[in-house]
């Protein structure tokens, strides 16, 4: 961590409004980016950050530069997701279609799509299994982990990541499709 980071993160354990300002103005762009990918709107994705946020600054004389600080808040802003999907969404167990994800096969590097259609795509996959894809895949958690956070068995965690890249598969090939017949 660069002094003048330290010298912020400490700053604002004190409690100081001028160091949260320039706390939030490093980092917001960048964890608003991971809020994105676990809400379906923007407005969604604001609310997440702004609580994220208040508890970084609640829990902040907690982090006492152990590792990396931005990794530490990246996991605020990331529990204050889940904790948001738990509150607002009434989980259903699901069927577990498959106990193995099968992993080859999906998706292709050259989709031709811009990150930020990528995004839209992840977007709109249903809440739970854009939790379980963005877990994965982003935050590298095993579905025992997965399963743990969310209260769901492992099996349902590997049938809901199945599914998610499945309707991922689906949706980008509609895309290429449109893209060719607006291109051809």
């Amino acid at each position: 961590m660069t002094d003048s980071l330290q010298h912020i993160v400490a700053e604002c354990a004190k409690g100081r409004r001028d160091a949260q300002e320039r706390l939030y103005r490093m980092f917001s762009a960048k964890m608003f980016g991971v809020c994105l990918r676990y809400c379906h709107d923007y407005d969604a994705a604001k609310d997440i950050l702004q609580d994220g946020f208040i508890r970084v600054f609640d829990k902040i004389h907690q982090f006492g530069n152990r590792g990396s600080f931005e990794g530490w808040m990246r996991r605020i802003i990331v529990n204050t997701a889940l904790e948001r999907y738990r509150k607002n969404i009434t989980m259903v167990s699901l069927d577990v279609v498959q106990d193995v994800v099968d992993e080859d096969g999906y998706g292709e590097d050259d989709s031709g799509l811009s990150m930020n259609e990528m995004l839209g795509l992840v977007q709109e996959l249903p809440d739970r299994y854009r939790l379980v894809f963005n877990l994965y895949v982003f935050e590298d958690m095993s579905h025992k982990d997965i399963a743990q956070e969310l209260g769901i068995s492992e099996g349902t965690s590997k049938s809901d990541l199945s599914r998610a890249r499945m309707i991922l598969k689906k949706k980008l090939i509609q895309t290429r499709q449109q893209m060719a017949n607006e291109n051809g």
